[in-house]
């Protein structure tokens, strides 16, 4: 299968439908179960315009539906890249969504994401315990973002957990993530917060299938050691192996030094071979918290042999965002440079 099927004899402004990556199973008491699958809800234009899918990767705990539509019941990103002339695949990652969780197939999980953690992280900083310097500025939530707030209910609805194994969840999305790439065939990947690692690894698993990343605040900075959420980004932009040059066959071996303000690859860095002919973009907002790694994230990458564009949305223009930009009042201006930097990035 290269793509969406053709649906004969219909007229539709639309084509859709569903499928899962199965691969790894396991062997229960009750009996065989499959393992790490991912959810793929797909969509095309009746006429696709652009070269290339895009695969969208939700973050953190969200899953699919963070790309489908907003909290206040507008059209997401999913439809708009449609209108736009691309094919769309939203994958749920494994363990979230529509792909099933079970702690005796996936491991246990990490902690729970409350209503007033989503409010203090992401919806309304400036007024709760995580406050940070542009926190104040954040003016495009669809709500109050306090945790009463209707749209932080409908954002939370839908929210999980990570998991807490997060080097095995990275390693189970490199797998499945390749094995989306082997179906549908060359794509564009989109990913967002602490769905990053996926799109990293899956690149370096099929460099040759991924036509550009785009990254969404990708977790970090580099080397990020979280105890709270139970993630160690031991390789840098991952917890899982990814393929350096010359090969690291541990974490270990990957000497850092602190440069400037974050923890950097000692010189000389080894580097990401495998990422450095896809063109990278990291979009960054103006009043989210996550925001202010982005800059790390970008040189590690580039130190690591790699082409990075900071998309920084106040520097486009758009103003009054948090890291939910995808989701808030002015979603579909904040997809616009987006739209720009693929349309010059690729060919």
């Amino acid at each position: 299968m290269s793509g969406p099927p053709h649906l004969e004899g219909e007229v539709v402004t639309s084509r859709r439908g569903f499928f899962w990556v199965v691969g790894d199973s396991v062997s229960l008491p009750q009996g065989t179960v499959p393992r790490g699958q991912i959810f793929v809800q797909w969509e095309a234009p009746e006429t696709v315009t652009k070269p290339y899918p895009i695969v969208c990767i939700h973050g953190g705990g969200g899953q699919g539906t963070d790309y489908l539509g907003t909290p206040d019941g507008r059209p997401g990103w999913a439809t708009f890249l449609v209108q736009a002339g691309y094919a769309v695949y939203v994958v749920d990652r494994p363990g979230h969504g529509r792909a099933p969780f079970h702690p005796d197939v996936l491991g246990p999980v990490g902690s729970l994401f409350p209503y007033e953690l989503v409010s203090a992280l992401m919806t309304n900083s400036a007024a709760g315990p995580m406050a940070h310097p542009t926190a104040h500025l954040h003016t495009q939530w669809p709500g109050s973002g306090d945790p009463e707030d209707p749209s932080v209910h409908q954002f939370a609805a839908g929210a999980g957990w990570l998991p807490a194994d997060f080097a095995a969840a990275n390693a189970m999305e490199r797998k499945h993530g390749a094995a989306l790439l082997d179906r549908i065939g060359p794509a564009i990947l989109m990913s967002a917060s602490a769905g990053a690692p996926m799109g990293w690894v899956t690149a370096d698993a099929r460099p040759s299938l991924v036509k550009a990343i785009v990254a969404l605040e990708p977790i970090g900075p580099p080397f990020m050691v979280d105890p709270n959420l139970g993630v160690s980004l031991d390789w840098g932009v991952t917890a899982s192996p990814m393929t350096f040059d010359p090969p690291a066959a541990s974490p270990n071996e990957l000497a850092k030094a602190q440069v400037n303000d974050w923890i950097l690859q000692a010189e000389p860095p080894r580097k990401l071979a495998a990422l450095a002919e896809i063109p990278i973009a990291i979009l960054e907002a103006e009043a989210s918290w996550f925001a202010h790694s982005c800059p790390a994230t970008a040189a590690f990458l580039e130190q690591a042999g790699c082409r990075v564009d900071r998309i920084v949305l106040a520097e486009q223009g758009i103003h009054g965002n948090g890291h939910l930009m995808l989701m808030e009042r002015n979603n579909r201006e904040v997809l616009e440079p987006i739209l720009r930097w693929l349309d010059d990035a690729v060919r």
